[in-house]
Formats: C-alpha cells, structure tokens, sequence
C-alpha cells in the first residue's frame, strides 16, 4: 500500500482505554492512532480529515497536558448539526479516535465504559467544536481555519477538469500530488489553523 510520505511524519495521539484493558484487547488499555489509520478509515486524506484529526490531537494535548488522555471519558460538543456541511466526517474521525459516539453508541458494562450520548450536536459554543474532561469538566474549544494558507491556482484549475471528466491521466496524478501537498502544507501550520480557549473549572 503506497501513500504519501508525509503520513508517517504525522504525531500520533495515543490514549488509555479502560474498556480495552478489561477486555483484555490492549494492554494495560494503550491505543495509539495514527494518521494513516484514520485516513484508511475515512477512505481519503483531505483538508477536513486532517482538520478533525488535528483538533482532536491540540484538544486532547491541552485537555490533558502531561497526562495520557482517557478514551471514552471525554464529550465532544458541535456547534452545527451532524448532518450540515462536513459535521458528520469530523464526528466520525473523533468518534474513532476518541470512542464517543452520539445515540448509538456502546451503552456500556453494567454502568461503565459507556460512550454512547458523549457527543452533542447545536450545543451553545462560539468555536466550532469542544472537548470536556467527563472527571473534572475542564474544557477547551477549538476553532479550525485553512483560510490564512494559500491555495494553488493550478490544483482548482484540475480538479474543474476532472470533474467535467476532461482531465489526462496526468493531470489526474498531478492534482492528487497537488491535493495531499496541501494537507501536508496544514499539517505544517497547526499554530495558524487552530485557535483554542480553555476553560478550567476543576473542583475535584
């Protein structure tokens, strides 16, 4: 399986799940997510693939500092619905990453491991999504923007091509080079396309 280089430059995000240590599938409940894995999951690589993967690594970095994060002990608030725009990929990505799930979900072991209802949708935030710690309620929002990274005038001139079915074999390798150049190019400015607020609230 060949696929850009870039992928494997990418950090992981590692987390502790309780149910995976119970069950015996990991040990000790230590999972590790790459990029690749989730973009084999999602069947391509894009701007807002990595967009969810990114804000799920900064948000969980930031949730739990020094700490390994906690899979299933973490809500993830949208401000849009799960069926506008592109909700309903970054959900899935989180959802596979951190196990929470909305209705559907796990219903859990006799009242633990449970990840169903740990993702809420049209919630009263001002970022585009937020991640809360369920064991303190500290939180963080984050807001992802691609806008400030600027886009090559050649790869929309292909993908016009392609999508009226006029483009060479060539154009179309040129354009999926061009494509992941452009996810590799976010990938090298998390700090321009990420804006974050935490809000602590610890009483424990």
């Amino acid at each position: 399986m060949k696929y850009p280089s870039f992928f494997d430059t990418i950090e992981t995000i590692k987390l502790k799940d309780n149910l995976s240590d119970f069950l015996g599938t990991f040990e000790e409940g230590i999972v590790e997510f790459s990029y690749l894995d989730i973009v084999k999951s999602a069947g391509h690589s894009c701007p807002t693939v990595a967009g969810a993967y990114i804000m799920t690594l900064v948000g969980l970095k930031e949730l739990y500092k020094n700490e390994i994060p906690i899979r299933g002990e973490v809500h993830i608030s949208f401000k849009e619905d799960g069926i506008s725009g592109v909700s309903g990929v970054i959900s899935n990505v989180i959802t596979q990453i951190t196990g929470a799930t909305h209705e559907n979900g796990f219903k859990g072991l006799n009242g633990k491991f449970k990840r169903d209802n740990l993702i809420s949708y049209n919630d009263t935030i001002y970022s585009d999504i937020k991640f809360t710690r369920l064991d303190n309620n500290d939180s963080v929002e984050l807001i992802y923007d691609t806008s400030s990274l600027n886009d090559n005038s050649l790869m929309s001139q292909l993908m016009q091509k392609l999508m009226q079915g006029k483009a060479t074999q060539e154009e179309k390798i040129k354009f999926g080079t061009l494509w992941q150049q452009k996810v590799e190019t976010i990938f090298l400015n998390i700090d321009k396309v990420i804006k974050l607020k935490t809000l602590k609230i610890t009483s424990l």
